[in-house]
Protein backbone atom coordinates (compact mmCIF):
# COMPACT_ATOMS: atom_id res chain seq x y z
CA UNK A 1 0.00 0.00 0.00
CA UNK A 2 1.29 3.47 -0.89
CA UNK A 3 1.40 5.88 2.07
CA UNK A 4 -0.30 9.23 1.70
CA UNK A 5 0.20 12.66 3.20
CA UNK A 6 -3.30 13.55 4.44
CA UNK A 7 -4.49 16.99 5.51
CA UNK A 8 -7.82 18.02 7.01
CA UNK A 9 -9.16 21.56 6.62
CA UNK A 10 -12.13 23.34 8.14
CA UNK A 11 -13.71 26.62 7.04
CA UNK A 12 -16.57 28.78 8.23
CA UNK A 13 -18.26 31.77 6.62
CA UNK A 14 -21.19 34.00 7.53
CA UNK A 15 -22.96 36.76 5.62
CA UNK A 16 -25.90 38.95 6.61
CA UNK A 17 -28.97 39.38 4.44
CA UNK A 18 -29.40 42.73 2.69
CA UNK A 19 -32.35 45.11 2.83
CA UNK A 20 -34.36 43.07 0.35
CA UNK A 21 -33.17 44.89 -2.76
CA UNK A 22 -31.72 41.65 -4.16
CA UNK A 23 -34.04 38.70 -4.65
CA UNK A 24 -31.65 35.75 -4.69
CA UNK A 25 -28.70 34.28 -2.84
CA UNK A 26 -25.77 32.64 -4.59
CA UNK A 27 -24.75 29.36 -2.96
CA UNK A 28 -22.13 27.09 -4.55
CA UNK A 29 -22.56 29.13 -7.70
CA UNK A 30 -26.33 28.55 -7.90
CA UNK A 31 -28.63 31.59 -7.82
CA UNK A 32 -31.47 30.65 -5.48
CA UNK A 33 -34.59 32.85 -5.38
CA UNK A 34 -35.10 34.50 -2.00
CA UNK A 35 -36.58 37.62 -0.48
CA UNK A 36 -33.10 39.00 0.28
CA UNK A 37 -29.57 38.81 -1.07
CA UNK A 38 -26.38 38.69 0.96
CA UNK A 39 -24.21 41.65 1.95
CA UNK A 40 -20.68 41.01 0.72
CA UNK A 41 -17.73 42.48 -1.15
CA UNK A 42 -17.85 39.56 -3.61
CA UNK A 43 -20.97 37.55 -4.52
CA UNK A 44 -21.36 36.48 -0.85
CA UNK A 45 -21.29 32.75 -1.60
CA UNK A 46 -20.85 31.45 1.96
CA UNK A 47 -20.49 27.85 0.79
CA UNK A 48 -17.58 28.55 -1.54
CA UNK A 49 -15.96 30.95 0.95
CA UNK A 50 -16.03 28.32 3.70
CA UNK A 51 -14.78 25.70 1.25
CA UNK A 52 -11.92 27.93 0.08
CA UNK A 53 -10.91 28.59 3.68
CA UNK A 54 -10.97 24.85 4.42
CA UNK A 55 -8.70 24.13 1.44
CA UNK A 56 -6.25 26.89 2.38
CA UNK A 57 -6.33 25.94 6.05
CA UNK A 58 -5.47 22.31 5.34
CA UNK A 59 -2.08 23.44 4.02
CA UNK A 60 -1.66 26.37 6.46
CA UNK A 61 -1.91 28.89 3.62
CA UNK A 62 -4.01 31.49 5.40
CA UNK A 63 -7.57 32.36 4.45
CA UNK A 64 -9.43 33.83 1.51
CA UNK A 65 -9.29 37.29 3.09
CA UNK A 66 -5.51 37.18 2.75
CA UNK A 67 -5.63 35.93 -0.84
CA UNK A 68 -8.59 38.08 -1.98
CA UNK A 69 -8.85 41.07 0.40
CA UNK A 70 -12.14 42.97 0.52
CA UNK A 71 -10.11 46.18 0.38
CA UNK A 72 -9.05 45.33 -3.19
CA UNK A 73 -11.49 46.71 -5.79
CA UNK A 74 -10.64 43.93 -8.25
CA UNK A 75 -12.60 41.51 -6.04
CA UNK A 76 -15.72 43.69 -5.80
CA UNK A 77 -18.61 41.49 -6.95
CA UNK A 78 -16.20 38.62 -7.69
CA UNK A 79 -17.56 35.25 -8.75
CA UNK A 80 -16.62 32.91 -5.90
CA UNK A 81 -16.36 29.96 -8.29
CA UNK A 82 -13.44 31.74 -9.98
CA UNK A 83 -11.85 32.34 -6.57
CA UNK A 84 -12.38 28.69 -5.57
CA UNK A 85 -10.74 27.44 -8.77
CA UNK A 86 -7.76 29.73 -8.08
CA UNK A 87 -7.47 28.39 -4.52
CA UNK A 88 -7.66 24.81 -5.77
CA UNK A 89 -4.88 25.48 -8.28
CA UNK A 90 -2.70 26.56 -5.35
CA UNK A 91 -3.54 23.28 -3.62
CA UNK A 92 -2.76 21.24 -6.74
CA UNK A 93 0.51 23.11 -7.28
CA UNK A 94 1.60 21.70 -3.91
CA UNK A 95 0.80 18.17 -5.07
CA UNK A 96 -2.48 17.71 -3.18
CA UNK A 97 -5.93 16.77 -4.42
CA UNK A 98 -9.34 16.68 -2.80
CA UNK A 99 -10.49 13.38 -1.31
CA UNK A 100 -13.87 14.72 -0.18
CA UNK A 101 -15.73 17.79 1.05
CA UNK A 102 -18.53 17.90 3.61
CA UNK A 103 -20.43 21.19 3.83
CA UNK A 104 -23.26 22.24 6.13
CA UNK A 105 -25.36 25.37 5.61
CA UNK A 106 -27.44 26.84 8.44
CA UNK A 107 -30.44 28.97 7.49
CA UNK A 108 -34.20 29.02 7.96
CA UNK A 109 -34.79 30.20 4.39
CA UNK A 110 -34.31 29.74 1.51
CA UNK A 111 -34.91 26.01 1.35
CA UNK A 112 -31.88 24.41 -0.27
CA UNK A 113 -33.00 20.83 -0.98
CA UNK A 114 -34.27 21.57 -4.52
CA UNK A 115 -30.84 23.02 -5.39
CA UNK A 116 -28.65 20.43 -3.67
CA UNK A 117 -27.50 18.46 -6.70
CA UNK A 118 -26.73 21.60 -8.73
CA UNK A 119 -24.64 22.98 -5.84
CA UNK A 120 -22.76 19.71 -5.42
CA UNK A 121 -22.16 19.42 -9.16
CA UNK A 122 -20.72 22.96 -9.38
CA UNK A 123 -18.30 22.22 -6.56
CA UNK A 124 -17.34 18.85 -8.04
CA UNK A 125 -16.72 20.47 -11.42
CA UNK A 126 -14.59 23.26 -9.92
CA UNK A 127 -12.53 20.82 -7.84
CA UNK A 128 -12.26 18.18 -10.58
CA UNK A 129 -13.82 15.35 -8.57
CA UNK A 130 -16.92 13.22 -8.94
CA UNK A 131 -20.08 14.55 -7.33
CA UNK A 132 -20.13 11.64 -4.85
CA UNK A 133 -17.10 13.25 -3.15
CA UNK A 134 -19.05 16.43 -2.31
CA UNK A 135 -21.73 16.63 0.36
CA UNK A 136 -23.89 19.72 0.89
CA UNK A 137 -26.36 19.55 3.75
CA UNK A 138 -28.76 22.16 5.08
CA UNK A 139 -30.11 22.62 8.56
CA UNK A 140 -32.06 25.21 10.48
CA UNK A 141 -31.17 26.49 13.92
CA UNK A 142 -34.75 26.01 15.16
CA UNK A 143 -35.32 29.78 14.99
CA UNK A 144 -32.40 30.44 17.38
CA UNK A 145 -29.68 33.02 16.83
CA UNK A 146 -29.05 35.22 13.80
CA UNK A 147 -29.83 32.42 11.33
CA UNK A 148 -33.04 31.58 13.19
CA UNK A 149 -34.09 35.23 13.04
CA UNK A 150 -33.33 35.11 9.28
CA UNK A 151 -30.70 37.84 9.58
CA UNK A 152 -28.07 35.85 7.70
CA UNK A 153 -26.68 32.53 6.61
CA UNK A 154 -23.75 30.38 7.78
CA UNK A 155 -21.75 27.67 6.04
CA UNK A 156 -19.14 25.29 7.44
CA UNK A 157 -16.89 23.09 5.31
CA UNK A 158 -14.61 20.22 6.23
CA UNK A 159 -12.28 18.73 3.62
CA UNK A 160 -9.68 16.02 3.28
CA UNK A 161 -6.71 16.44 0.97
CA UNK A 162 -4.26 13.71 -0.04
CA UNK A 163 -0.81 13.69 -1.59
CA UNK A 164 0.93 10.53 -2.59
CA UNK A 165 4.11 10.18 -0.60
CA UNK A 166 7.30 9.98 -2.63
Amino acid sequence: MTPFDLRIGQGLDVHAFDDGSTHYVTLAGVQIPHTHGLIAHSDGDVILHALSDALLGALALGDIGQHFPDTDVQFKGADSRVLLRHVYQIIQDRGFSLVNADITVACERPKLAPHNLAMRQNIADDLQVSVDRVSVKATTTEKLGFTGRQEGILAQATILLAKKAT
